[in-house]
């Protein structure tokens, strides 16, 4: 399934005998993937079968940008969520952090409480309430808030703790505290799928002198990487020895043991790579092009070594970690290396696309 293009699998689960035991056991970023090839409008059908961490993982993945979430973003997949079956959305929204779903209200809708000690009191002009406690109004003229209301309506049936905290904290949360505390779960969570932090990715392009980029820790087993859970789809890496970089012509001849370790090694080299030169990790084409790079640098990096030590390129990779070589390659020629910067919105741009200092 993950072998055909991210377009094409709605189509081919959609003729699955059983697409609600399929959809469950599509990794998380794959089916991220596919929900956005479908079009997160169209995706109640596919978000009905979806686990609570594919849910969560599309968030992280494709609805940040940066170190805030991304409005529109946040709106399309929380109102896509809404959009499945009961038991499906109540799900998804739950399985969500409340920090997000705070932020996602208040981006929408104002609250008001009811005071108990003012006879006087009015709700506001056009306020919905579910209570009679809780009234909500649309921020913007013209914003549909359906959503929000089958969302408030389901967390109300049968999570009521929940719905109270999601309204008080449209009332007295502080969005900024509420961003960084999202940020924080969201951080920790990419960790556990192999996404490092930014800080942590750059250190791929760190400095290394002449005589660092040679040193070998003697007592370092860099093939000695146990597996983990990955989000995407890698059948594997292209092992061939007519492949156009040296570092899977080498891998090529190792033992399967070691042939797997460094399996791992290289996707966590490669997810580093899409970190540090911010790549959209929720792109379907970014996987490719992290590991071309990837395996782009650490050739070179091998290639350096190896010659330089009198090894063979076998005898370098079992003895010096990936990412070191990547960084060995990247030292080599930093220029085009490095990544690129991304634009901020306040920089000058010329015709050309390029930043003017």
């Amino acid at each position: 399934m993950c072998d055909a293009p991210a377009a094409r699998r709605a189509a081919l689960i959609e003729l699955a005998p059983a697409p609600e035991q399929l959809i469950p056991l599509l990794p998380e970023a794959e089916f991220c993937f596919t929900a956005k090839a479908v079009g997160l409008e169209s995706s109640a059908w596919l978000l009905e079968y979806a686990t609570p961490e594919q849910v969560v993982a599309c968030l992280d993945l494709d609805a940040w940008e940066g170190h805030s979430p991304v409005p529109a973003k946040l709106d399309a997949w929380i109102d896509a969520i809404a959009a499945a079956g009961d038991g499906a959305a109540l799900r998804g929204i739950q399985a969500l952090d409340p920090e997000l779903i705070v932020l996602y209200l208040m981006q929408r809708v104002s609250v008001e409480l009811k005071p108990n000690d003012d006879e006087d009191w009015q709700p506001p002009e056009g306020g919905q309430t579910l209570d009679g406690q809780f009234y909500f109004v649309a921020l913007h003229d013209g914003d549909d808030v359906a959503a929000i209301v089958r969302i408030l309506r389901l967390l109300f049936q049968a999570d009521y703790w929940f719905y109270f905290r999601m309204l008080q904290g449209v009332i007295w949360e502080i969005s900024t505290e509420n961003v960084e505390w999202a940020h924080r779960w969201r951080v920790g969570r990419l960790q556990d799928l192999g996404f490092p932090t930014w800080e942590e990715a750059m250190e791929l392009y760190g400095y290394l002198s002449p005589k660092q980029r040679l040193q070998i820790d003697p007592d370092h087993r860099p093939l000695s990487v146990e597996e983990w859970h990955l989000p995407v789809w890698i059948p594997g890496l292209p092992e061939g020895r007519d492949s156009k970089h040296s570092l899977f012509r080498t891998l090529a001849g190792l033992e399967p043991e070691e042939r797997r370790s460094a399996f791992y090694a290289f996707v966590s080299t490669a997810n580093k790579v899409a970190v540090a030169d911010y790549m959209e990790i929720s792109d379907v084409e970014t996987t490719p092009k992290a590991i071309d790079k990837a395996a782009r640098w650490i050739s070179r990096g091998l290639e350096h070594v190896a010659r330089e030590r009198g090894l063979t390129q076998a005898d370098v990779v079992q003895r010096v970690p990936l990412d070191q070589l990547f960084r060995i390659g990247a030292n080599l020629d930093p220029d085009a290396a490095r990544p690129p910067r991304p634009i901020d919105p306040s920089d000058d741009v010329d015709a050309s696309g390029d930043v003017v200092a």
